[in-house]
């Protein structure tokens, strides 16, 4: 069974383009379903058990995964979460494929990520139809993403009462990656202040919390704001960063300071402490006080409110962000 492309077909599926990688222990159900879904077109990656399969995935990226729920060793849902866990593979749809169909077994399927199920004994015309539906369901919902990212509308779908991150756009995984690091992991779950900020608007109805939610790393602010999305318990963030950079460097040539000078002044200007301005800049309050005792000699002013009123009234327009 090795992995196999051919021309698109005109047969089952109505679309020949797609990368399905199917993953089961039983020797003779990978071979009924590689035959349809080769004859369909499509190109055909198999696994025979949970650690291969999500290798597999990680390496060839497949745009759909057909999934056995109930495998020895690593069985299908933890394979299943393990894959959303992952970055890479997050976004890929799982169908899992189950001779269990109690509720409790359809639950776990889609508890761990899947976003359909087929009964075994699998019917090869049924399942080729619905990867086929699946696919575009997953493209059309990667173009909307895209789009948003194109309208500088980076943007996670936000699960509120656990934090976790149902999707991100390509620019909001970047934007998190930067302001966040290694406190979240992408795909996966959301920073704590913002997650603590959504829950209590969502709480007070709105009306008593800040509408946005910001962030700052260096000389970039992160803006979050709150959307109705349109899935169940979900709620879209549009992420908006503004940069400080032009800011600080006016500061620094207006005022004759070194870059790092100018930077505390910038957020003395906007209300930091120093204990904020330390955490901001990665130092710490004893170092902010040194460079805030140079920046009140430049500026021939001797608190820090003096100082930020020169800012704010020789440089309005900058501090307007």
């Amino acid at each position: 069974m090795a992995e196999m492309a051919l021309p698109s077909a005109d047969g089952w599926a109505g679309t020949g383009a797609g990368r399905v990688l199917i993953v089961d222990d039983v020797p003779d159900n990978l071979a009924v379903l590689h035959d349809a879904l080769d004859e369909s077109g499509y190109t055909v990656l198999v696994a025979t058990d949970g650690p291969s399969a999500i290798a597999r995935a990680a390496q060839a990226l497949p745009d759909i995964v057909l999934l056995d729920a109930l495998m020895p060793g690593m069985d299908g849902f933890e394979v299943a979460r393990r894959m959303k866990a992952d970055q890479a593979t997050a976004p890929i749809p799982i169908v899992f494929m189950t001779a269990l169909t109690d509720t409790e077994h359809v639950l776990a399927a889609f508890a761990a990520g899947g976003v359909d199920y087929v009964a075994k004994p699998v019917r090869p015309r049924e399942v080729v139809a619905r990867i086929g539906a699946h696919l575009r369901s997953a493209r059309h919902a990667t173009q909307a993403r895209n789009a948003l990212d194109a309208f500088g509308h980076a943007s996670i779908a936000l699960r509120p009462q656990d934090g976790r991150v149902l999707w991100q756009t390509p620019l909001a995984r970047e934007l998190m990656e930067r302001h966040f690091g290694g406190e979240v992991q992408p795909l996966a779950h959301a920073p704590a202040g913002l997650c603590n900020w959504v829950r209590t608007r969502l709480a007070a109805g709105g009306s008593d919390e800040p509408a946005h939610w910001s962030s700052v790393a260096g000389t970039s602010r992160l803006r979050c704001s709150l959307h109705p999305a349109s899935g169940e318990d979900e709620w879209l963030v549009v992420l908006t960063e503004s940069g400080n950079g032009a800011a600080v460097e006016a500061l620094a040539l207006r005022f004759r300071l070194t870059a790092r000078e100018a930077e505390v002044l910038y957020w003395v200007a906007q209300g930091k402490t120093n204990r904020d301005i330390g955490e901001i800049l990665g130092t710490s309050p004893k170092t902010v006080t040194k460079h805030l005792e140079h920046v009140f000699e430049k500026l021939g002013v001797e608190t820090r409110t003096a100082a930020a009123a020169r800012v704010i009234g020789t440089l309005p327009e900058l501090m307007r962000r």
